[in-house]
């Protein structure tokens, strides 16, 4: 008995400790009145679910400066990478003996311990508010006795948006104030329903589309959009990440210090964040991106650089005009827009270009002018020292800088010839004298031929310069015939089937298709033009096009490896394409037809793809081309093919590029056979070096049967394939793509997909 009792009590006594605990967590969920945080013991408050934490953080440009916010705590993402999504006051910073409270009153006060007053408080003293909460979303919320909300943080974003945060007309998001620029930066939604990005109030460089509507509310979707809802939660208009509908366990949307808004995805693969998507395509677009240190150039890799073309002073690029005596003269920058920042609005003049740099040149206070042209003439006149602006071989810009002119140079065509000699008296003979005038003539002649000949080249060459200012809405490059020709040194550099190598004056490498085509001009011009309104990493970017006569080409961003094909036909550039390259290839692939199948505004079928129309970038990275046009008896045409087929067709590319074999309806039944009789390596090239991963291996063998199914329906989604490439979707064992099936049943067949959560 007494043994049984001291066994009651050691259970008692563990229940009471397992209560105990189970209250802890309850406790660490809600925050209670007076709850405190000190910068000092480097405390936290934690969601429910781990993955935010509230507390301080140290600023790194300033040891001994703290501010308070949310930031992601997952286990999962290293601590560097534990991004801060909110911040108290947004710029409020403190000292490191400071505090943050959650008063008797209800009130959140962060005290600066060099101050007696709060820096910064939540201002819900009389509001009856009981605890707090960080939930698992990352909003920290103030609620009453009955559990509302009575104040949150999702209210007042300070660059950031979470998912299932909103955006709405009475809110704003500001850049983190870490330079002089980047404090200006804000996106505000305006009263007609419109996201804008803005620099301090009043210039405005992004956004959205305009909508009738007004009341709309800007919200970041779990699934990786940007939406803007209008009352009845219906998207009016919608962004999407590359990614979209993707397996990512966390995601956000930023404005940047650099003024541009991106959605971040956290990639496990890669232990590190990524944008998948950015409101700002071009970053020189962003105004004053290079403020008071240069001009904005995009690099080869596609990045701004600050360049300075005039005088820099003390670390800042300087006009090189202040008043002078010795007079002035004008520097021209061809395709440059340059504008003031200090302050930012500049008197804008309808002019010609001459007009334009007159108008500098008289005005003894303008410093640059820029003319443009964009269906107006337009001449905009800058006053100030503080100029920035960006260079782009698309702009139909020019812009003057007035620089003063240094001491006047003995000018050679002033100086006066000595006087001409005397003539001889002696008279030269007739026939030597007709002789040479003959002589004279004809070179003359043949001269001025030469001359025509030279400048017809000089002007086809300018032409085709030129060409890169006549981009549309869309940014495509309409060229000419002719300018097609001296573009690609009339067709000398092939680099594949009708693929030229060309080159604009700028260098600017462009690859240039030739259709073949009989396309009618509308369809033609209206297809390019849908297609060069579409942007995805792995889809290669329309730059331009020809539409003259019969002609018609497709002018795309040079990619300096080529095509897949040319490495499955040559033995050595073939050991490149290792296991994981190639299945990275795959991965691509899949993402690209799935963007132009789910992630356009309409639907876009690729309708040719194969080896041939897959690219290798610098690092082999795989983009996909020639998408929106098929080939139909040996020409193009604009494409109307369906999903399906393009499934289909990705299968046919995987099991091209996984057994370096061209493809063709044996290789493929030789494929299946000898994965359905255990032999699966068999198939794979035997050139690859670095070994295989047969588990890998095996998912995309299963996935690509099922691309191959003769039944369309039996096919997945282009989405379901890249969940399957990714891991994050299970695939059952296919039965024989190449046998004749009877069609599905409408209750009973279902198709062998699985998520992993349903294992």
């Amino acid at each position: 008995m007494l043994e049984q009792g001291q066994r009651l009590l050691r259970l008692q006594f563990l229940l009471w400790i397992f209560i105990g605990f189970r209250l802890h967590l309850v406790v660490a969920a809600e925050i209670p009145l007076g709850s405190k945080l000190s910068a000092a013991d480097n405390e936290f408050w934690v969601s429910s679910n781990g993955d935010f934490a509230l507390g301080f953080f140290n600023i790194s440009e300033q040891p001994n400066q703290f501010r308070v916010g949310i930031r992601f705590n997952s286990k999962s993402i290293p601590v560097s990478q534990q991004t801060v999504v909110w911040v108290a006051g947004a710029d409020v910073t403190v000292g490191n003996m400071s505090y943050f409270q959650l008063t008797l009153e209800g009130k959140l006060d962060l005290f600066n311990s060099y101050e007696g007053f709060p820096a910064w408080t939540s201002k819900t003293g009389n509001r009856s508010v009981v605890s707090a909460a960080l939930r698992d979303n990352g909003n920290l919320v103030l609620l009453d006795g009955e559990q509302n909300v009575v104040w949150q943080s999702f209210d007042t974003p300070s660059d950031t948006l979470l998912p299932g945060q909103s955006l709405s007309v009475d809110k704003i998001l500001r850049a983190a104030s870490k330079n002089s620029m980047s404090s200006y930066y804000s996106l505000y939604m305006n009263a007609s329903g419109e996201l804008q990005l803005r620099w301090e109030s009043n210039v405005m460089y992004w956004t959205s589309e305009s909508h009738s509507n007004s009341n709309l509310t800007a919200f970041l979707i779990a699934s990786g959009a940007l939406q803007l809802l209008d009352q009845s939660l219906k998207p009016v208009w919608s962004v999407f990440g590359e990614d979209h509908n993707d397996t990512v366990n966390y995601r956000f949307l930023r404005l940047d210090v650099d003024g541009n808004l991106r959605l971040y995805s956290w990639i496990d693969s890669l232990q590190s964040w990524r944008s998948v998507w950015q409101a700002v395509e071009n970053q020189c677009k962003v105004f004053a991106t290079c403020g008071e240190h240069g001009i904005c150039v995009l690099s080869a890799s596609g990045s701004a650089e600050c360049r300075c073309p005039f005088e820099v002073t003390e670390g800042k690029c300087s006009l090189p005009y202040e008043d002078c005596e010795s007079g002035s003269t004008m520097l021209t920058y061809e395709n440059t827009f340059l504008y003031g920042i200090y302050p930012p609005d500049d008197s804008v003049i309808i002019s010609s270009l001459q007009q334009c740099q007159h108008m500098c040149m008289n005005d003894p206070r303008c410093t640059v002018a820029t003319f443009s042209n964009n269906g107006s003439a337009q001449c905009s006149i800058k006053k100030t020292q503080y100029v920035t602006g960006y260079v782009d071989p698309s702009l139909r810009s020019i812009s003057f800088v007035k620089r003063c002119s240094g001491p006047l140079a003995v000018n050679p065509s002033l100086i006066k010839s000595p006087p001409p000699k005397e003539t001889p008296k002696l008279c030269v003979p007739c026939l030597i004298g007709a002789a040479t005038g003959t002589f004279f003539i004809f070179a003359m002649v043949q001269l001025g031929i030469g001359i025509c000949i030279y400048r017809r080249k000089i002007s086809t060459r300018k032409k085709v310069n030129l060409a890169l200012t006549r981009a549309n809405s869309n940014g495509l490059i309409a060229l000419s015939f002719s300018e097609i020709k001296s573009l690609t040194g009339d067709f000398k550099n092939q680099i594949g089937p009708k693929m030229f190598k060309g080159v604009f004056t700028n260098n600017h490498l462009v690859a240039v298709k030739d259709l073949n085509a009989s396309i009618e001009e509308r369809k033609f011009r209206s297809a390019v033009l849908k297609i060069g309104s579409i942007h995805h990493r792995h889809l290669l970017k329309l730059e331009g096009y020809c539409c003259e006569f019969n002609h018609r080409f497709l002018v795309y961003e040079y990619a300096r490896n080529g095509s897949v094909d040319k490495y499955l036909d040559d033995s050595a550039l073939c050991k490149r394409l290792t296991w994981r390259k190639r299945v990275e290839i795959c991965s691509s692939v899949a993402r690209a037809i799935c963007y132009l199948h789910a992630g356009c505004r309409e639907f876009v079928s690729h309708g040719n793809l194969k080896c041939e129309n897959v690219i290798l970038g610098e690092n082999l990275e795989a983009k996909v081309t020639e998408f929106g046009f098929a080939r139909v008896d040996g020409k193009a045409s604009y494409c109307g093919f369906s999903a399906e087929k393009d499934v289909e067709d990705f299968g046919k590319l995987v099991l091209t590029l996984l057994s370096g074999r061209r493809d063709h309806r044996e290789l493929f039944e030789w494929v299946y056979k000898e994965w359905i009789e255990g032999r699966a390596d068999n198939v794979v090239d035997k050139r690859i070096d670095g070994g295989v991963d047969l588990e890998e291996l095996e998912r995309v063998l299963r996935i690509a049967f099922w691309c191959l199914q003769r039944d369309e329906r039996r096919r997945p989604s282009m989405e379901e394939v890249v969940r399957v490439l990714d891991g994050t979707l299970n695939v059952d064992p296919p039965p024989p793509p190449f046998t004749f099936q009877r069609p599905l049943q409408e209750e009973g067949d279902v198709q062998g997909y699985s998520s992993e959560s349903e294992q």
